[in-house]
């Protein structure tokens, strides 16, 4: 009896180090690629996003006696850490809690913003900001139009961490960027890394439309570059090509620009192909001259992203690419998404885009 506990207690110990050695490997679906380019020259530091997202607020707070930081748990530097420190810094009346009330959240920060504030909300997670919709899409994006350019709330940006982390679940992995890219009046952005995450969120902070800022919670510690110490800012409405080629264009934002690079290299590896990797950066608006520009030259498009195929923000540009570069295709437009499901959680790693996915779609287009 002795021996047959022993020899259960050895078997469940390897079984637990398997699931757990699994856990490890499947809590991300990418490999990271820092960016190696700087915006600016001049004194960098060793970044995580979650840092590059503190900075540039810190930045904000320092040099606009206006600007105010708010949403559920940033006193204390919020459930992510990315507003760590700043409440110390510069104190109560512009660091501060809400309730956890979503809606009143957007709803308070257009009224900073239309009365003259730097307002900086943050949503806990991109899950919940469904509660403010409402307030977003026919209150923020709508009050220049409406009062024929006498107020606005441009001043008014909202973060909310986003996509998938390895254990969110249905709750908390949600990619809710097309809900938005639906709305004339708002910018909706997504940023790859720390440098981008930095240079792209002081630009949505002094943009004169009211932006929504999605950060991809998986790149908060595992995404870490030397950024630039000083104030800089990268263009809204602006991609990025990442690489050059001429097979095929593949297209994604945020943590799927991982995803694709790797795929790129595979492609060069195993299929002889060079492929051009496209950051888009901006969703609303978003920069057509650049991609299609691009798929004219590859004659082929994959475009990748976490959220459910069905009019995933994909769509758009497939459906762009196919009305501008008809003449230019050599292959049907390829989207590789998440699938029409809720979001899964011991399931996340089948949901996912990953590179196998990306890859097996990228050798059906070389080959069509």
């Amino acid at each position: 009896m002795a021996s047959l506990m022993t020899r259960n207690s050895v078997f469940a110990g390897k079984i637990a180090k398997y699931v757990s050695d699994c856990t490890k490997r499947l809590s991300s679906h990418f490999t990271y690629y820092p960016d190696n380019e700087k915006p600016v020259t001049g004194e960098t530091t060793k970044m995580n996003m979650m840092q590059a997202i503190n900075n540039a607020m810190d930045i904000t707070l320092k040099d606009d006696p206006t600007a105010v930081l708010f949403g559920e748990d940033v006193a204390f530097g919020g459930v992510f850490r990315c507003a760590l420190g700043l409440q110390d810094k510069y104190g109560k009346d512009r660091v501060f809690n809400t309730p956890l009330c979503e809606q009143g959240i957007a709803g308070f920060g257009i009224g900073l913003a239309t009365a003259g504030a730097t307002a900086i909300a943050e949503i806990q997670f991109a899950d919940y900001i469904f509660p403010a919709f409402d307030q977003l899409v026919n209150e923020a994006a709508k009050a220049r139009y409406r009062s024929g350019g006498q107020f606005e709330c441009g001043a008014l940006t909202v973060r909310a961490p986003c996509g998938a982390v390895g254990h969110g679940g249905l709750y908390h992995s949600q990619s809710p960027e097309a809900y938005f890219a639906h709305t004339p009046g708002l910018r909706v952005v997504v940023p790859r890394g720390p440098i981008a995450a930095k240079g792209l969120l002081l630009s949505c902070i002094r943009e004169r439309d009211p932006c929504v800022f999605l950060e991809p919670k998986i790149l908060y510690r595992s995404a870490t570059e030397e950024v630039p110490v000083e104030d800089y800012t990268l263009p809204l409405g602006k991609a990025q090509v990442l690489r050059e080629g001429d097979a095929a264009t593949l297209i994604g934002w945020g943590t799927q620009i991982h995803v694709l690079l790797e795929v790129a290299e595979m492609a060069e590896k195993d299929l002889g192909v060079r492929c051009e990797v496209i950051d888009l950066m901006s969703i609303l608006p978003w920069d057509e001259d650049t991609v299609c520009n691009s798929v004219k030259k590859t004659g082929r498009c994959l475009i990748a992203h976490e959220a459910p195929l069905t009019s995933g923000f994909g769509a758009e540009l497939a459906a762009t690419v196919q009305e501008e570069c008809f003449l230019h295709l050599e292959a049907p437009v390829s989207r590789v998404a998440g699938w029409d499901a809720p979001f899964p959680h011991v399931f996340e790693p089948f949901y996912l885009p990953d590179k196998w996915r990306c890859f097996s779609a990228l050798s059906d287009l070389v080959c069509y």
